[in-house]
């Protein structure tokens, strides 16, 4: 399991390739790129701020929920910080399982917990200036179909 938060890009080949071996036959990824409009406005640049130790601690026990879930053979969360433009990548979700259900619902479930509930904060640069991104109702819909009782 791999679990980081940098501000560096990352290389999704390399991050795949990583998760490849002979029990995983689904390799699921998926890449976050900055959009280039929020809101009907071009958007200059993204600022993705953190809190260094409880964030990795958070997506740790997030990934190791989804691991238990789908009995994963392996799971990868990279997401990056600082100051972002539109194109660059900002996540990376790759999750390797026997079959390609497994890999996919996984990578799902990830994805939503982070667009909802990790603990990032996210601000935007538009022409109309600064604004901090919240969840959308529909983020929180495609996350309410995990929780469990």
């Amino acid at each position: 399991m791999t679990v980081r938060v940098q501000h560096e890009d990352f290389e999704p080949g390399v991050e795949i390739a990583r998760l490849q071996r002979e029990d995983a036959g689904a390799i699921v990824s998926f890449v976050g790129v900055v959009r280039g409009e929020s809101h009907g406005e071009k958007l200059v640049s993204m600022t993705l701020e953190h809190f260094p130790g409880m964030t990795e601690r958070e997506l740790e026990r997030i990934a190791k929920e989804a691991r238990s879930c789908w009995s994963l053979q392996g799971v990868s969360v990279v997401h990056r910080v600082g100051n972002l433009k539109p194109g660059e990548r900002i996540v990376l979700v790759v999750t390797a399982a026997a079959h390609r259900r497994a890999a996919f619902e996984a990578a799902e479930f990830l994805m939503d917990y982070l667009k909802t509930r990790a603990p990032f904060w996210k601000r935007e640069l538009r022409a109309s200036g600064e604004h901090w991104v919240e969840a959308r109702g529909s983020d929180d819909a495609a996350a309410a179909r995990w929780k469990r009782d």
